[in-house]
């Protein structure tokens, strides 16, 4: 039984779900989706009598299951009583991103009752906080493709890669469009010398070298990243010792063009040569 792994995967409906079940079935992963809770220690069972042949399995419940999904609590301390260990992996994206999927797609929400899209999207996301407040991961898919989803699932996921190690994601955002909602640890670089009132600055990228050349030429930003990065030296082997497999770092400044993203860069340079594995996203890089 202890050797059966078993990763729910729930989340928001248009969040990806159905891709990440693709790759996971590419892991060697047996997937069922859109299974209802109460058929969950039922199927473990089965798994106890496979004599090994089903030995990880990834198991898709969400909202589609209608009144069934109350039920899924409870299977999973049926699971867990019958001595098997689990995950969660929660996908969700931002609101718009969402909005727009199911517009580019025509699919109808799964509690659609004939209003806009957005009620729809958030009466789900305010079903599923207490699964998500228990979930082992959380993967924001609003900037990801899938070539980009399938990364993270592997890196997450894959035996091979499934060292005891933290995988980050860095993400650099503006605090005029809100917080990460996924964010374990929050850094506000708004202090910073500001590249937007520079002119020949302002529509440039905060990856861009001139803007990089900028920000690092006052003091206050190379005392500020040492000090960012000393805080990470220390928290980072911790969370490892803790098992904590995904973490979210999250840098922002008042529009997140410039000062995060640039931030962002070189937080990534410096994890990435202690060997950490990672990505960077500039969630609001192209917004106005």
């Amino acid at each position: 039984m202890q050797q059966v792994q078993f990763l729910l995967i729930t989340g928001l409906s248009g969040a990806g779900k159905s891709n990440a079940v693709g790759f996971l079935e590419d892991l060697g992963y047996f997937c069922v989706d859109n299974l209802p809770p109460s058929f969950i220690p039922k199927f473990a069972e089965m798994c106890m009598q496979s004599e090994g042949k089903i030995n990880r399995v990834a198991l898709v419940s969400d909202i589609r299951g209608g009144e069934f999904f109350s039920q899924l609590f409870e299977s999973l301390d049926q699971l867990e009583n019958m001595g098997f260990e689990y995950e969660i992996l929660f996908l969700e994206a931002d609101d718009d991103a969402l909005v727009r999927r199911f517009k580019e797609t025509r699919r109808k929400h799964p509690l659609a009752e004939g209003g806009a899209i957005s009620d729809s999207i958030s009466r789900e996301r305010e079903m599923l906080s207490e699964i998500r407040g228990k979930a082992d991961n959380v993967i924001n898919t609003s900037a990801l493709t899938p070539a980009q989803l399938k990364e993270r699932i592997f890196d997450l996921y894959s035996p091979e890669r499934r060292e005891k190690n933290v995988y980050v994601t860095i993400i650099s955002f503006g605090y005029k469009y809100s917080l990460p909602m996924d964010a374990d640890l929050v850094f506000d670089v708004r202090f910073l010398p500001n590249p937007h009132y520079v002119e020949h600055l302002r529509s440039l990228p905060g990856h861009d070298q001139e803007v990089y050349n900028y920000l690092w030429k006052w003091s206050v930003t190379h005392k500020f990243f040492q000090k960012l990065v000393d805080l990470l030296e220390f928290l980072l082997p911790h969370y490892v010792k803790e098992g904590k497999s995904h973490l979210v770092i999250a840098v922002g400044c008042t529009g997140g063009r410039h000062r995060s993203v640039a931030v962002a860069e070189e937080t990534a340079r410096f994890l990435e040569d202690k060997g950490f594995r990672l990505s960077v996203e500039h969630r609001d890089l192209q917004k106005v």
